[in-house]
């Protein structure tokens, strides 16, 4: 099984990211999982979000303690969560950055989400929506195919720009 945790920022699309990764998880013909987790729901509060996918059927439903893969969609988040904690040993990182940063013993890869969104419009309420564009960027990272991403979207948002974000993060990530 393969667990992954998303952090992010109430109403910047974390939870929607997980429930889209397990839309093309089920249409790359896997079984997946996914939940929520946050305390009084504000907008701007810390939220995580998990991800299981795996080839059997998943019987668990919680909160993910060891992942494989930790999503951190506001470097923010960082300064009031141990974002690393749990994280399995030769696990990764995927961070919303436009440059690169390191965590000792773990792959780190990096894409400027926020940009991305910006420049395709994807603004509610002043803040950048990173839903769509982290999906594209999952995607390069090998956790669900392309294909895959683009029809959980288009099955989600009738807006293509969301389509054409997570293009875009697919082409500018930083493995």
């Amino acid at each position: 099984m393969f667990e992954i945790r998303i952090h992010s920022r109430g109403g910047q699309g974390g939870v929607t990211a997980a429930r889209l990764l397990a839309m093309a998880a089920l249409h790359d013909g896997k079984y997946a999982t996914a939940c929520p987790f946050y305390g009084a729901e504000r907008r701007g509060a810390p939220v995580v979000s998990f991800v299981r996918i795996d080839d059997h059927p998943i019987k668990v439903y919680s909160q993910i303690r060891q992942p494989d893969l930790v999503v951190v969609l506001d470097a923010s988040v960082m300064d009031v969560v141990d974002v690393l904690n749990g994280l399995k040993k030769g696990g990764r990182v995927l961070i919303n950055s436009a440059h690169k940063q390191e965590f000792a013993g773990f792959a780190t890869s990096h894409v400027d989400l926020t940009g991305i969104a910006l420049r395709e419009n994807l603004v509610v309420a002043g803040s950048p929506i990173l839903n769509t564009p982290v999906l594209g960027a999952l995607a390069k990272m090998g956790i669900c195919s392309a294909e895959s991403v683009k029809k959980a979207i288009r099955e989600m948002f009738s807006d293509e720009k969301n389509v054409q974000a997570a293009e875009a993060a697919y082409k500018e990530m930083s493995l």
